[in-house]
């Protein structure tokens, strides 16, 4: 099969390569899927380069956890009516050597989810790392029915499926956008209203739309944000933080102690099997529903893996992909 990997850390153009490797069989309990459509996430290139000082975990890696494709291929105990199935998968490269960035994936079949017919590629690409930890983030403590969420980074990959799923279990969404100039980017159908965060007192243009504080808080800095965030909760609310700008982060503790603040922090390769199945489940719900959307995308094809790479750490809020040629 086609494929890029790396057998050592380092920067996208000096350690990605691309050639032939031997095509994958599915072991007892998975499938394989042959991939027609690679997201690349954050965590990704954050694992190529060796950040935060994460070792090779295995000789060689072939990376990406998320994708779209179709069953081709089932092990021992799968079902054999599966193949030929159209799937999204996530955690593909979760704990294990060989992602999406190839023509054929090998995951545990429960990995690899039932894509409605009329959902495309492009958006099944998109709701493994994003998805999930959107999910978490929203849900992990309860419904948001009624409730206020504030979502940072709306436009963000995270962020803006977050802001989608929080509007699909009734919430009252309120967003944040780093620059003014960023606010008529935001769909008004899904955020109710958007503050950014270069204006003169975003909190207080929060607390104007919040007077009782908000419930959630989809948090992408929690840096850069903890007292924002505490200025706007409401007595007992949750911070939900997957992202902060340093690795030792600071925030004000008694304020936050006095109002019963819950943080939770959210690594999605570790959330709970039971929470990634109900996730898995939502956001394929949601997906048929029309809710979520991909966003703007930037796509490449496998052999400009390292450009797709350098794009991911660019940032921006765009979903990368890469199109994997049919075998």
């Amino acid at each position: 099969m086609r494929a890029s990997w790396y057998d050592r850390q380092g920067p996208a153009a000096d350690v990605l390569r691309l050639g032939e490797l031997p095509d994958p069989r599915p072991g007892p309990g998975e499938v394989r899927v042959r991939v027609s459509v690679s997201g690349v996430n954050p965590g990704d290139t954050k694992k190529r380069r060796g950040w935060l000082g994460s070792a090779m975990p295995y000789p060689r890696v072939v990376p990406h956890s998320d994708a779209a494709g179709v069953v081709d291929a089932v092990g021992e105990g799968v079902d054999a009516r599966r193949t030929g199935q159209r799937v999204w998968v996530y955690g593909a490269q979760s704990y294990r050597p060989f992602g999406t960035a190839a023509q054929y994936t090998v995951v545990p079949a429960g990995k690899a989810v039932p894509l409605p017919d009329h959902v495309g590629d492009d958006l099944g690409a998109c709701l493994g790392i994003p998805g999930i930890t959107a999910h978490r983030a929203v849900f992990g403590d309860g419904p948001v029915d009624g409730r206020t969420v504030l979502v940072h980074g709306v436009l963000g990959g995270v962020g803006s499926l977050a802001a989608r799923l929080a509007r699909w279990g009734g919430a009252r969404v309120l967003g944040t956008v780093r620059r003014g100039t960023d606010l008529d980017r935001v769909d008004p159908d899904v955020v109710h209203h958007t503050v950014a965060l270069d204006e003169e007192d975003p909190a207080a243009a929060i607390r104007a739309l919040a007077p009782g504080g908000v419930h959630r808080i989809v948090e992408v800095s929690l840096f850069a944000n903890a007292d924002l965030d505490n200025a706007v909760l409401a007595n007992g609310a949750v911070i939900a933080a997957y992202a902060t700008e340093a690795d030792r982060t600071g925030i004000p503790f008694w304020p936050l102690l006095f109002g019963n603040v819950t943080l939770r922090l959210l690594g999605s390769d570790d959330f709970p099997e039971q929470a990634r199945r109900q996730a898995a489940r939502d956001l394929t719900a949601a997906a048929a529903a029309g809710v979520l959307t991909t966003g703007p995308v930037a796509r490449y094809a496998l052999h400009d893996l390292a450009r797709a790479h350098e794009r991911v750490d660019a940032g921006g809020g765009v979903r990368v992909l890469v199109d994997l040629p049919r075998p």
